[in-house]
């Protein structure tokens, strides 16, 4: 063995010394918790937050066959709404709806006629017949969508289309599809209330109607005023980042010191060498019983992604295994945070994120199955520092 081969070998005993040295050692940590700059990223919130239930009331009118020949001002009706809905994130939401309740127009074939002429040369009678109109509506708030969330926005506006279920009970009874397009527009007066303005435009089949006349579709075009009140959790958290910072000063200094006696080795090698006038000297042992200093690695909020960050810190834990005893086990323990989530959610989290950091282990870097054994222990309580961000995490640590 040459004289720079034993030197290399030395280092790397030494430095698998400091990892095993680091076990032992305090460390200190300061954690940073920063704030999302993109202003479209938020914390996606549970199921029972940012629901909402709302009313209102306005005019519409209803054009079918004969829409024409009647005036615009004789054919306007009240209109009433009820609607109960939810918001998955601040741009995208869904909602059920109901609306009516009387269409008012004219007849040529004596359908829902109320008996009154209207006009004697095409034989055209007042029309009225209530009905109700059931609808499923998917929102598009375009203001947080374009502009970025803020909980203090006065006004939104949300584009919305749906489909819905139309019907009369009068005779002659009629029952229909029908498609529902409009724009929902929202002025914050609270956290909990908001004026509304709904919009919105139904079609349905000809035939509606009770009376068949070459047209494509009629229906409704509504405007109402309503208020709307918002119960759950009403708000966003923007996404935050966590940045833990270890001082290992002291780890380095004594590899200093290391490395400074590695040198002075050397020189007395040498100089050995030279005396005994040969290129080789007795072979080193490496000690393989040397154990990997425990990684944690976390995870955002209802994530198991890897971050690249840490499969770099992974890799250079995998080549510490790898250059280890073969015979040495390692356990790598997966947790979610117990405030955030069902138990479920948090047993299915921490499942998760120990089978990535497993995956990352044995598939990219070429760990071992024998050395590694997964566990994961659903939702726990702060762990570190009273921070819940460290509870997202999974902990390799050996046996």
């Amino acid at each position: 063995m040459t004289v720079t081969l034993r030197i290399l070998t030395v280092l790397l005993m030494v430095l698998f010394g400091i990892a095993a040295h680091a076990q032992t050692t305090s460390v200190r940590a300061d954690t940073t918790i920063q704030v999302s700059s993109d202003k479209h990223r938020v914390v996606t919130n549970k199921f029972e937050d940012n629901w909402f239930v709302g009313a209102g009331a306005g005019l519409q009118f209803f054009y079918g066959d004969h829409n024409r020949q009647m005036n615009f001002g004789e054919r306007l009706v009240p209109a009433f709404e009820f609607h109960t809905g939810k918001w998955f994130t601040p741009g995208i939401g869904t909602r059920l709806a109901i609306n009516g309740v009387t269409n008012k127009g004219l007849t040529q074939n004596g359908s829902h006629s109320t008996g009154v002429l209207y006009d004697a040369s095409q034989a055209l009678y007042k029309q009225q017949f209530n009905y109700l109109n059931i609808h499923a509506d998917v929102l598009f708030n375009f203001t947080n969508l374009f502009k970025g969330y803020r909980s203090d926005r006065f006004y939104e506006f949300s584009p919305y289309i749906g489909i819905g279920y139309m019907f009369t009970w009068e005779e002659p009874t009629s029952d229909e599809v029908s498609a529902n397009l409009g724009l929902f527009n929202k002025f914050r007066l609270n956290d909990t209330w908001n004026l509304t303005l709904d919009l919105r435009g139904s079609m349905v089949n000809d035939r509606f109607d009770g009376e068949l006349g070459g047209r494509k579709d009629e229906g409704m075009l509504t405007a109402a005023v309503g208020i709307l009140y918002n119960f759950g959790r009403k708000n966003w958290n923007k996404e935050t980042t966590t940045t833990i910072r270890i001082d290992n000063s002291e780890e380095i200094n004594v590899l200093r010191e290391k490395v400074n006696a590695l040198a002075l080795d050397n020189e007395a090698l040498q100089a050995q060498l030279q005396r005994a006038k040969d290129t080789s000297v007795t072979d080193l042992i490496i000690d393989r019983n040397v154990l990997a200093a425990p990684i944690l690695v976390t995870f955002p909020i209802n994530k198991s992604t890897v971050s690249n960050e840490a499969r770099v810190n992974l890799g250079f834990f995998a080549e510490i295994i790898k250059s280890g005893n073969p015979e040495i086990k390692y356990h790598i323990v997966g947790y979610a945070d117990k405030g955030t989530g069902s138990k479920n959610t948090n047993i299915r989290l921490s499942r998760e994120r120990t089978e990535a950091i497993y995956n990352v282990l044995v598939r990219e870097f070429g760990v071992s199955t024998n050395q590694l054994e997964v566990d994961y222990k659903g939702g726990v309580s702060n762990m570190f520092y009273d921070d819940p961000r460290l509870s997202r995490a999974v902990i390799t640590i050996a046996k």
